[in-house]
């Protein structure tokens, strides 16, 4: 399979790759139909932050499931689904809670970048739409995959509501969906 690989600051490429496989049960392996280029994916490619090895880029992916591993539940092959950029269980305390991306078996969900990627703990990390979505609200549907959540999650965290004043200071997308 395809997939963009970042070597260096402004080295990116785009490279064959195995194509993923189900490595524990809890993992669903997805055909991508959307990724987004994040502004964090930005720092290494400028050089603030340092590549030290080729890794795989993208962690904004929505997509068709292919395959499941045999604890997966929620989601099955065929589906259309939304990804989150952490990988969580859905089950322990701190995710019951609301608070998914401090999920205690948290992973980060990374090479979505590609046509097929991996996800680990799929049942608390993938959400299949009701339908396979038209092409024109995939862009819409993929927001939800970070920002959108990152955005609401701050929102929620600052207990904005009714009657209250807040200033939002960013200028991207995060700040905006906020």
């Amino acid at each position: 399979m395809r997939a963009i690989i970042m070597h260096a600051p402004g080295d990116v490429r785009v490279e064959d790759r195995d194509r993923p496989t189900i490595q524990r049960p809890t993992d669903a392996v997805i055909r991508v139909a959307a990724a987004c280029v994040c502004g964090s994916d930005l720092w290494p490619y400028r050089g603030a932050d340092k590549v030290s090895r080729p890794s795989p880029m993208g962690h904004e992916y929505v997509g068709t499931v292919e395959e499941v591993g045999d604890d997966v539940k929620n989601v099955r092959p065929g589906q259309f689904v939304v990804g989150s950029f952490f990988a969580s269980d859905n089950t322990c305390e701190i995710c019951r809670a609301g608070y998914q991306s401090g999920c205690v078996h948290r992973q980060g969900v990374g090479g979505a970048q590609a046509e097929y990627l991996r996800v680990p703990l799929a049942d608390g990390t993938l959400v299949a739409t009701p339908e396979t979505p038209d092409a024109g609200l995939v862009p819409s549907l993929l927001t939800a995959s970070d920002v959108l959540g990152t955005g609401w999650f701050a929102a929620k965290a600052a207990e904005v509501g009714p009657g209250k004043t807040v200033a939002v200071v960013g200028d991207g997308a995060v700040g905006l969906l906020g």
